[in-house]
């Protein structure tokens, strides 16, 4: 099963503090996700950033909208407890405790009114600005969700827009690609467009050393989304590198490749490469080919060793 989001593990992370003893947040995300049935995979998704397992992110933000209403607190760092008030609430629980049932305890009301934006603190990595009421996402989450919504649709007009140029600049942009990804050392200079000289159906070359000695062979085919490569084209390409006494070859197309010639790289055992319009686009992307940065969001977070320095 996948996590719950943050609102449906209030009152598992309220349970888990049943004990009234003070909890470090691990063993509040260990006592819930054990409670949840969650699997050892579940335990483990990250965010898209990488940084924090998302179990973590919803425990942590499950904690401070319990706190701002005054059912948990956080002694320390890392540490909570239950208070009278949780304590009270857990002798007769409601089925679920969410925003809604929050609205009930002055504190959060206040807190949701104003109080954040005129008092914003951070517990255990997770800024106190609410998310919006109607969204089931942490703020982490959104911002998230909605970076992977405009990634995909840029992707989705990069690979249009390299569909629909010429077959000349597929060649030059898999050339500027892999000079990009440091292959010739970062020098443009070792990279050349071939397919204009006849050079044997190869459309391109990038020389890995100064005297020509190791090269790897590049051929770029213009598909439609709806086409495929297969293992025919493949093994023409395979046959016209090994005739330039190399096995190295990439092998780029802006459609797909068929399992048969998937399996056939695979039982070369040599070093080809086949690249399909998704992976290329997500290599433009690695390597800022044919994109550029428009605008930047900084997200900031205490930090913690600053504040426990001891030299305040």
């Amino acid at each position: 099963m996948a996590v719950p989001d943050f609102q449906s593990l209030m009152l598992p992370a309220l349970k888990a503090l049943a004990d009234g003893a003070e909890t470090p947040v691990s063993e509040i995300r260990d006592r819930v996700a054990t409670a949840e049935g969650l699997t050892e995979e579940d335990r483990r998704e990250m965010l898209s950033g990488g940084r924090q397992t998302v179990l973590a992110n919803r425990i942590s933000w499950a904690l401070l909208y319990l706190g701002r209403a005054g059912l948990t607190e956080r002694i320390r760092r890392g540490v909570w407890r239950l208070t009278a008030e949780g304590q009270r609430l857990l002798t007769d629980p409601p089925p679920r405790i969410d925003r809604k049932y929050l609205g009930n305890y002055p504190t959060y009301v206040d807190w949701q009114a104003g109080g954040a934006s005129k008092n914003t603190s951070s517990f255990d990595g997770v800024s106190s600005t609410p998310p919006a009421d109607e969204s089931v996402d942490t703020p982490e989450e959104a911002l998230d969700r909605a970076a992977r919504q405009l990634r995909d649709m840029l992707e989705a007009e990069v690979l249009d827009r390299v569909r629909e140029a010429p077959p000349e600049f597929l060649e030059r942009l898999v050339v500027d690609l892999l000079i990009a990804m440091g292959y010739g050392g970062g020098d443009a200079a070792m990279g050349r467009v071939t397919r204009r000289s006849g050079d044997g159906g190869i459309d391109g070359i990038i020389r890995e050393d100064a005297l020509g000695l190791d090269n790897i062979y590049l051929q770029a085919k213009k598909y439609s989304e709806n086409q495929t490569v297969g293992r025919p084209e493949v093994q023409q390409f395979v046959g016209s590198i090994q005739t330039k006494g190399t096995n190295k070859g990439v092998f780029v197309t802006t459609a797909n490749f068929t399992r048969d010639a998937e399996n056939y790289v695979v039982e070369l055992h040599r070093p080809i490469v086949l690249i399909d319009g998704k992976e290329l686009v997500r290599l433009m992307f690695k390597h800022d080919i044919g994109v550029r940065e428009k605008t930047t969001y900084r997200v900031k977070r205490v930090d913690k060793d600053y504040f426990d320095s001891g030299d305040l």
